[in-house]
């Protein structure tokens, strides 16, 4: 028996496609070229914008899809986050629904299966890991390595070949709903963490979709797919960057198009983005994906296509390879517009070869490819996922404020639990976890895995505490009906712990999450005034905040006898939160995005130029109460022995300059700190920010334990765009900041830049190394 060249996997993978295209019909080769997205809801309540329309004319019959995967498929959209099943007999269906696949059509290609990964594995059963804004809390890449590595493990296991995340949108204003999904606001951090995800996902074999590609969290006003009004320095030096990190230094193999629109043209329609910069100037060679459902919008919101074979032409032309979540667009309308000659097939082409390359990498192309998992058991939720959910929760957990060391509780304190969040599993999980985002439709169907509350996990920390509980509001109602009991347990108790936030949700079936946007940053609801009848009561107050973006907090600032800030930390984020309450964990968590002062004044982030800065050009004063990077401890730590004196040390603009410090732990417990590297540029020919991070390590020290932290510091990270759109580092001052946040300033070392501009190419240093080694 002869074996067709494309077969054989001892050839190159180019020359095996390039025989595979050869053999195919146009009809086959379009077909590579879209998702089909099985048992998609068509009502109201849909998990992607506007589902309800744009799946009501996909292939969603039996036979039009036992017609259609005669041609082959390109992708399965969600066949575990579309409805719950369990595990093992879903991954025994998806393997019946490959095999059915390769069978119908003649060369025997199956799917690439692709599902959410965004905060864990979205199927039932499977662990609900804390959310993006969480990891960029830890500022501990290696720890979400390994956790995304866990993610890809348990998704290969059920026959997955491809998770849509990380979300790498930086953020520029906090009212937008995806603000959980993100990893903060700054994009050195998002950068950092975002890579390290993306390298244990793809150590999995599984492709890292990295999204949303690009300028989709600069929406004006902080509504979902509103136009984004970016200039070209914005767009250069804070949105890209991120995306840039991932591919380079991840090994990211897919991009997902954004929604959005900048300055008039759709990312989905723009080939400058997705074709010149992305694959000509930086050397991508993977897939890019649409968002669901994004390039039929090109005709239906973007209006820029007047057909769906318009809308094909435009987004094939700019780049995109495969259309997802369903066939709209890529199918008939597309051959029927090459058929008559107003698509060239040289673009059909292109993307199917992008894509049958890919499939040729993850072995679907050789002959004895099998789709049967390797275990008939999946345990989607072992024993080591929750430990690693449990760790990342730890180290995500913000102490913002501690000042009387009301905390740790006391082990036999009298204690009144308060708030919406306190008692309710949900609190924990963001808008892609699996019981937000896909159980609320299945009400009948059990959690699938165990969340303790904060109200539990007290108890269960605390067992000779009296803990008394209260719910006092709503998440999101106005109803202060039950303030009166709030208010009596608090005066009984000798502290009152307010737990609230936000309810995850999409569309505006929650305060947080996709399609959540708010007008302003006060607490959801009436718990701001719930809070406020629990201070007048004289018992001290501890804030206990579950939520998915930062909230205005200086109503309260000095009537607060603590302030604990937890981002979705995810099914072990209970435990978590109990445990800093009560001592067992030191609190090391730095907010990845600040907290303002006052609900309004936004946008905001730290990565301001001077007009952007309090002045007294203006009455209103932008200064956060809490600034990014900022994060208290129940141990200290001092910083000795840094380098840099007060005269500028010279370095050339292709030079480098080492800045090192000395951490000691002072106090009388193990905890971790953060230290932080920013970089002040006095004088620029373009505004720069303040201050921006381009460093930072995270120390773990036992009682007494020292660490000498050297960062590696380049000329490179100190580029920007200038008014040419180049990319430049220019000779002058610089100062290297060593702090603990981006507002409190511990060293700071002078730097001179000499020499020409230099322009900078792709290759640029993108990242500050540092080492951290015991003291000489």
């Amino acid at each position: 028996m002869t074996t067709a060249p494309w077969r054989d996997p001892a050839l190159p993978a180019a020359d095996r496609v390039d025989d595979l295209l050869s053999r195919m019909t146009l009809e086959e080769k379009t077909a590579q070229l879209y998702g089909v997205w099985v048992g998609a809801a068509t009502d109201g309540d849909g998990v992607a914008p506007h589902q309800h329309d744009m799946t009501a004319e996909s292939a969603g019959s039996a036979d039009e899809y036992d017609e259609l995967i005669t041609l082959g498929l390109g992708q399965l959209t969600r066949s575990f986050g579309t409805a719950p099943v369990d595990p093992a007999l879903g991954a025994q269906a998806l393997a019946r629904a490959q095999r059915r696949i390769a069978a119908a059509g003649r060369f025997g290609i199956p799917a690439v299966a692709h599902e959410e990964c965004l905060a864990g594995f979205t199927a039932w059963q499977a662990t609900a890991y804390p959310v993006p804004l969480a990891w960029g809390a830890t500022f501990d890449p290696p720890l979400v390595e390994e956790m995304a590595r866990h993610i890809g493990r348990d998704l290969r296991s059920a026959g997955v070949h491809q998770g849509l995340a990380p979300v790498l949108d930086v953020v520029r204003d906090p009212r937008w709903g995806r603000v959980e999904e993100t990893i903060g606001e700054d994009p050195y951090l998002t950068g950092t963490i975002g890579a390290a995800y993306v390298r244990g996902l793809e150590s999995a074999g599984v492709i890292a979709t990295l999204k949303h590609f690009a300028g989709y969290a600069s929406s004006a006003g902080a509504r979902n797919l509103a136009p984004v009004r970016a200039g070209i320095r914005e767009f250069a030096d804070v949105t890209l960057p991120p995306f840039e990190m991932a591919l380079r230094e991840g090994g990211a193999r897919s991009v997902m198009a954004a929604y959005n629109e900048t300055d008039g043209v759709p990312a989905s329609a723009d080939p400058a983005l997705l074709t010149e910069l992305l694959r000509e100037r930086w050397g991508f060679t993977g897939t890019v994906v649409a968002d669901y459902f994004g390039i039929g919008f090109l005709e239906t919101l973007h209006r820029v296509a007047g057909s769906p074979a318009e809308a094909a032409h435009a987004a094939l032309a700019a780049g995109i390879d495969v259309e997802l979540p369903t066939l709209k667009c890529y199918g008939k309308p597309l051959v029927e517009a090459v058929r008559a000659g107003e698509v060239p097939q040289e673009l059909v082409d292109r993307a199917a070869r992008r894509v049958l390359l890919q499939k040729c990498e993850l072995g679907l192309l050789d002959e004895d490819w099998t789709p049967e998992p390797a275990t008939a058991h999946l345990d989607l939720d072992s024993p080591a996922n929750r430990a690693l959910a449990r760790r990342v929760a730890e180290e995500s957990v913000v102490l913002l404020d501690n000042p009387d060391g009301v905390l740790p509780l006391p082990p036999d304190a009298r204690i009144a639990v308060v708030g919406p969040r306190a008692a309710d599993a949900l609190a924990m999980l963001g808008c892609y976890s699996f019981p937000s985002h896909v159980l609320t439709h299945h009400p009948e169907v059990p959690m699938g895995i165990e969340i303790p509350t904060v109200l539990e996990a007290l108890r269960a920390e605390l067992p000779d505490a009296k803990v008394t509980f209260a719910e006092g509001c709503g998440v999101s109602d106005p109803d202060p009906a039950g303030f009166e009991e709030a208010v009596a347990r608090a005066s009984e108790a000798d502290v009152c712990l307010a737990v609230l936030g936000d309810r995850a949700g999409l569309f505006g079936r929650g305060t947080s999450g996709e399609g959540c946007d708010v007008t302003d940053l006060q607490l959801p609801g009436v718990q701001g005034d719930l809070l406020d009848a629990l201070v007048a009561t004289g018992v001290p107050v501890v804030l206990v905040l579950l939520t998915g973006r930062p909230y205005a907090l200086g109503r309260w600032h000095g009537r607060l006898a603590a302030v604990v800030q937890a981002f979705f930390p995810g099914e072990e984020g209970g435990p978590a939160v109990a445990g800093v309450l009560a001592g067992r964990v030191d609190p090391s968590g730095r907010l990845p995005v600040s907290v303002p002062r006052v609900p309004g004044g936004q946008p905001w982030t730290y990565l301001q130029p001077p007009l952007g800065l309090a002045g007294e050009v203006s009455n209103l004063d932008p200064t956060p109460l809490y600034a990014f990077g900022h994060g208290r401890s129940y141990t200290s730590f001092a910083w000795e022995d840094c380098t840099g004196g007060d005269g500028p040390a010279e370095i050339g603009t292709d030079g480098s300059y080492d800045v090192s410090l000395t951490v000691r732990n002072t106090g009388d417990r193990a905890g971790a700190e953060v230290v932080q590297l920013y970089l002040h540029d006095p004088v620029a020919s373009v505004t720069r920010p303040d201050v921006r991070l381009i460093g930072y390590r995270r120390v773990q020290l036992a009682p007494g334990e020292a660490s000498r932290v050297t960062f590696h510091f380049h000329a490179d990270l100190s580029s920007f765009t200038d008014r040419s759109g180049r990319r430049v580092v220019e000779p002058g001052r610089l100062e290297l900041r060593l702090a603990a946040s981006s507002a409190d300033v511990r060293h700071t070392t002078r730097l001179e830049l000499t020499g020409p501009v230099r322009e900078l190419g792709p290759d640029r240093r993108l990242r500050c190394e540092t080492e951290a080694s015991a003291p000489e």
